[in-house]
């Protein structure tokens, strides 16, 4: 784990990494616009200069921090050092939140798999959801 390293999202990486890993997965990328900071509000974890997955931290007008947009590289093979990367981005991007001011962070999660990583930095089970609905302005 002592080669994953945390970094500021580049102003590029939307175009160059981020669609592409939605993609892998299958999922509808989110518009850049719709994203903090038009893009490049989180962090992205480094596996030496390999990119495993990145993460997006929401301000709001409360004391709550969104933390949300969790993707990962598909085509990473190194599932274990993966699993720590994104233990790693959840946990870094919920600092963000601290320092920021929050006093709660927020997330809306499925994956069970990234569920667990959630309780492991701290994170409790509050109501579950069926769907996400969005309507554009």
């Amino acid at each position: 784990m002592d080669s994953l390293i945390v970094r500021a999202l580049k102003e590029d990486d939307y175009e160059k990494i981020l669609t592409k890993w939605w993609r892998q997965w299958g999922w509808r990328a989110p518009m850049r616009d719709f994203l903090p900071d038009n893009g490049v509000g989180g962090i992205m974890i480094m596996d030496g200069d390999i990119p495993v997955c990145a993460g997006f931290m929401y301000l709001t007008n409360s004391k709550v921090a969104w933390v949300d947009w969790i993707i990962s590289n598909r085509e990473y093979t190194e599932r274990d050092v993966r699993k720590k990367a994104i233990k790693l981005l959840v946990d870094s991007l919920t600092k963000m939140c601290k320092s920021s001011g929050a006093k709660y962070a927020y997330a809306l999660i499925k994956n069970e798999s990234l569920i667990k990583t959630y309780e492991d930095v701290g994170y409790f089970k509050g109501d579950s959801y069926a769907h996400e609905m969005i309507k554009p302005l």
